[in-house]
């Protein structure tokens, strides 16, 4: 198999559908309470005050979008991971191997100098699609690895 111009690119697929609905639904929340509150007890909600708590809604929603943001693409040159903070960019000669165990809730890269990249855009939870990444993925690594010259010994 040739990895020439072939790239791939995961995203999570639940986590994402959970996200996108749950931000939703908090927008929806605190629009609704920043329009509809204009009184409570003793205390009056004025326009800045209602703009505020749609604006805070905006605030949570994109919060909860974060947690959707991992994604991982790949190609002949290597692998690149983000993940809800920060990134990384390897080349497959750094990539020892592609796992993901029974009770890990994502996949990780093991890297050549035993560190471990968690990558949090495959996931267990979305089973067969997190089989095509995982097996995806360590077709390119080994058709990478293939094309690389042996290490000279001497």
């Amino acid at each position: 198999m040739s990895s020439e111009g072939q790239r791939v690119s995961f995203r999570p697929q639940r986590t994402r559908k959970v996200c996108i609905a749950a931000a939703v639904a908090v927008l929806v929340l605190f629009t609704f309470i920043g329009t509809a509150l204009t009184e409570v007890g003793e205390g009056v909600f004025r326009t800045g005050d209602q703009y505020a708590m749609i604006g805070l809604g905006v605030v949570f929603a994109l919060a909860i979008m974060a947690v959707a943001r991992p994604r991982v693409e790949a190609d002949a040159d290597g692998v690149r991971v983000r993940n809800i903070i920060g990134g990384y960019e390897l080349p497959w000669g750094a990539v020892r191997a592609i796992n993901i165990e029974r009770n890990q809730p994502w996949m990780s890269l093991e890297l050549e100098n035993d560190d471990t990249v968690s990558v949090l855009a495959v996931q267990a939870v979305d089973r067969a699609y997190a089989l095509q990444a995982v097996q995806s993925l360590r077709a390119l690594r080994a058709a990478a690895r293939a094309e690389q010259p042996a290490p000279a010994v001497s």
